[in-house]
């Protein structure tokens, strides 16, 4: 929960710590019965940029009303932080009791969304019971995958499971790559949106065919036919709040620009390198987590073609003055920047990373006229 405020933190963990896998109660449902997707507004803190799904099973008879929560995991895991780089950090399933789950969304002034399912009493028996069978057994626990593991794909997979056929599957935007669908979920939080467009690889420029976000999830839902009619028969609003971004003097793009302004202006040497020198440690950083992290989205980055390790080595041979070797290896960047900038024109990141390249490139041109050998005039 990068970026969760101390407050917020503290009203989280203790929500979550309260839970425990056998608040679910195996019990017969009445034809009053409901199952329902449920599916959360975005927020401003990091957890919480693309919302959240879950499932609801009401049952006014038996006094059941219950939120089951893919979307769990442990603070207190042994090497927390490594354990989620690395991609291996165990994700949980949990049962809140509903009036719990919402009181986290009053307090976030998170919107909620209901989306009642038009199923027999049969198939939503066999959901409870799948649900119930989950908390119960190891299947409890799962890898988290940004795209093909999370809080909505495995909602999802339970239902999908519970129908015994694909029934959910996604009716919009497969035309896009999941890196432009994801594009517009960090509106308002800049430099979020720069990490992002620059650690991710390959993977999610891929046509985002599979269902991975809970707004996703709720918009297919809408659109999807069960035995002949509307999966999705009643859609209600439980919770409504206008989510607004609070205005950062450092988290937006004139300090991004401003920034790289300064550097192109300041035209020193010194400058020159230090600049060189952080593009080539996130260049490094950028790779050594492609090999690290069991996260896909991570693997075979392109954009170390702009943050190139290779520019420690421009460093240390401007260092050592050897004028000849620095130049060609200037001139061996600049011709790298201009293959990635021509493979990122059609990318969804191509503008806010355009001035990176831009600043890139005068830096290089710098280093290469500084070094290049003089050819002498003979009167």
């Amino acid at each position: 929960m990068k970026g969760l405020s101390f407050p917020k933190a503290v009203f989280v963990l203790l929500t979550f710590l309260s839970l425990h896998p056998g608040f679910a109660q195996n019990s017969t449902l009445s034809e009053k019965a409901a199952v329902s997707i449920i599916t959360c507004g975005l927020g401003n803190e990091t957890y919480s940029y693309f919302g959240h799904t879950a499932i609801r099973v009401r049952d006014i008879k038996n006094d059941i009303d219950i939120v089951f929560n893919y979307g769990a995991f442990d603070f207190r895991t042994s090497n927390f932080v490594m354990k989620f780089a690395k991609g291996d950090l165990q994700y949980f399933a949990v049962a809140h009791p509903y009036t719990e789950f919402l009181k986290i969304y009053v307090y976030e002034q998170r919107s909620v969304f209901e989306q009642k399912l038009d199923l027999n009493l049969d198939v939503k028996q066999k959901i409870f019971d799948n649900l119930n069978n989950t908390l119960l057994s190891e299947n409890r626990y799962y890898t988290y995958k940004f795209i093909d593991k999370n809080c909505t794909s495995m909602v999802v997979e339970v239902i999908n499971k519970s129908l015994n056929e694909n029934v959910i599957a996604k009716k919009t935007d497969t035309d896009k790559t999941y890196r432009t669908i994801l594009f517009p979920y960090f509106d308002g939080h800049f430099y979020e949106k720069l990490g992002t467009s620059i650690i991710f690889g390959t993977k999610v420029d891929q046509l985002g065919t599979k269902i991975f976000l809970p707004f996703e999830l709720k918009n297919s839902l809408e659109k999807t036919i069960y035995k002949n009619h509307p999966l999705a028969k009643e859609s209600k609003t439980i919770l409504s709040f206008k989510k607004e971004t609070p205005a950062s003097w450092w988290n937006n793009v004139f300090s991004y620009l401003i920034l790289l302004v300064c550097i192109v202006l300041i035209n020193k040497r010194f400058v020159d390198k230090l600049y060189l020198f952080i593009l080539s440690l996130m260049g490094m950083f950028f790779v050594t987590v492609g090999f690290y992290s069991f996260h896909q989205e991570l693997a075979m980055n392109y954009n170390i073609l702009l943050f190139s390790p290779l520019l420690l080595i421009l460093i240390i041979l401007s260092a050592m003055n050897n004028k000849k070797a620095t130049y060609q290896f200037a001139i061996l960047h600049l011709i790298l920047l201009i293959f990635y900038t021509l493979f990122l024109i059609n990318k969804a990141h191509f503008f806010i990373v355009l001035p990176i390249i831009i600043t890139t490139a005068i830096v290089l041109v710098r280093v290469a006229i500084r070094n290049k050998k003089r050819i002498p005039i003979i009167i």
